[in-house]
């Protein structure tokens, strides 16, 4: 029986293509539902972690603050960010490295030094706003302190990313996240005129003044955020190492069918993504906005959205999603940081090392974690920090999503998978949408 399963394993691996593996053909079944689940996975995880605790907050205080009045940016960001994560899938997958090593070995160390740094400080910010707005929903269920459980939550996080597989990790946490569909409910029981959800989504009413442009940066910034692209790459570049490709040599360069499932796996990443950002702001503008609620203080504001749906256990849905959203991004916000800092020194980098072999790359990820729950001393309003923090991405993402165009666009790194057409209008489009909001961020500031 050993050897009869050895000859169909040897006649397989004769007629595999070089750069394609024995995992890489099971994933595709003639049955295309079967095979559309078993393709989903940094796509899908990247697009779950993008509706963070910051996410969440953000999408509750455009609804609040200005009704349907941001609908539109559910459907107009879709395809934007979809094809930024899919040019940053696309440079992991070909080059075999993360963003960052794509940008050291092909541009001047100035480049990626200041890439480094901006995603760190805007990565170090984002962590403690998810930290802080997970401490918001504890308190507000078990009147625990945010000094006690901030840094127990911080712990949970950096022992169980380091000591377990966030792989296994993940898959129970999409569960919670699964709370967030919570908000497609209320929005229904909520009984919102359709026809003007439908001119809202459809006919944007711009406007020039602090507010709406505040609200409409920290949108982008929660929507296309600099550690998405970063992350994208190298979870791609992990996705190879687990299909048993560990040397460079092995990963460079990608089959059609690893780009087309890398595509369909970013496009649902990304739609779901934005559905749930949608009936956020719909759920929040249909409730708290229309009962002239239009200031979210804390925790207990923002859950009253969900009060349609369940009651008086709105509090615990909404803890729950939070909570969950927030186990999920910390350690991918954590970890953007640190594949960039050691794919720029050159050091071993992945989740799935030992604290031994990656040391110096989980002492990065502690690193980043440590002065998240650090900056929680200072005592910010957690919804504040998570809105503001939404904020700051939308400033710092421009000048990345530069840095991702050059390398997508340049022959010399993605040989003939350089970016199509389609691919660079909706990403250079990004980026100067990106440069837009942020003028006219300061300008409205000023």
């Amino acid at each position: 029986m050993a050897g009869h399963v050895s000859r169909i394993d040897d006649a397989l691996a004769c007629k595999l293509p070089p750069a394609m593996t024995l995992p890489e053909v099971e994933r595709h079944s003639h049955n295309p539902l079967v095979r559309y689940f078993r393709i989903l996975g940094p796509g899908l995880v990247t697009g779950a972690a993008d509706d963070d605790p910051s996410g969440i907050t953000t999408y509750s205080v455009a609804g609040a603050s200005l009704g349907y009045g941001m609908l539109w940016m559910a459907v107009a960001t879709f395809p934007l960010m979809a094809a930024v994560q899919l040019i940053c899938a696309r440079i992991g997958l070909v080059t075999g490295h993360g963003l960052a090593a794509a940008i050291r070995r092909h541009y001047p160390r100035p480049f990626i030094y200041v890439a480094c740094l901006l995603l760190l400080v805007a990565n170090v910010f984002n962590i403690a706003a998810d930290l802080s707005g997970m401490a918001g929903v504890t308190h507000m269920l078990t009147g625990v302190p945010a000094l006690v459980s901030v840094p127990v939550l911080g712990l949970i996080i950096l022992l169980t990313t380091i000591y377990a597989t966030y792989a296994a990790f993940a898959q129970y946490l999409k569960w919670l996240t699964a709370v967030l569909f919570a908000y497609v409910a209320t929005a229904f029981l909520a009984r919102p005129d359709w026809r003007e959800i439908a001119l809202a989504t459809f006919v944007p009413r711009l406007s020039w003044d602090s507010l709406y442009i505040t609200t409409m940066v920290a949108v982008l910034g929660t929507t296309i955020s600099p550690y998405l692209f970063f992350w994208q790459a190298s979870h791609e570049v992990e996705e190879e190492k687990a299909l048993g490709r560990r040397l460079i040599a092995q990963r460079r360069g990608a089959t059609a069918h690893a780009l087309a499932d890398a595509r369909l796996d970013v496009v649902t990443g990304m739609f779901f993504s934005n559905l749930v950002m949608f009936f956020i702001i719909l759920a929040t503008g249909a409730t708290l906005h229309a009962a002239g609620q239009t200031q979210i203080e804390d925790a207990r504001h923002a859950a009253e959205a969900l009060r349609p749906l369940a009651g008086d256990a709105a509090y615990l849905l909404f803890a729950l999603g939070l909570i969950g959203t927030g186990l999920l991004a910390v350690p991918i916000l954590a970890g953007s940081a640190s594949f960039a800092i050691a794919e720029l020194f050159g050091w071993r980098a992945g989740l799935d090392l030992t604290p031994r072999r990656g040391r110096r790359f989980y002492l990065v990820f502690g690193g980043a974690v440590a002065a998240g729950m650090a900056l929680n001393l200072a005592g910010t309003n957690p919804i504040r920090m998570l809105f503001l923090s939404a904020v700051l991405n939308g400033l710092l993402a421009p000048p990345l999503l530069l840095l991702v165009m050059l390398v997508g666009s340049n022959r010399s790194i993605m040989g003939t998978h350089t970016n199509g057409p389609w691919l660079n209008l909706l990403g250079w489009l990004a980026t100067i949408v990106m440069f837009l909001a942020a003028i006219a961020f300061f300008a409205t500031s000023l």
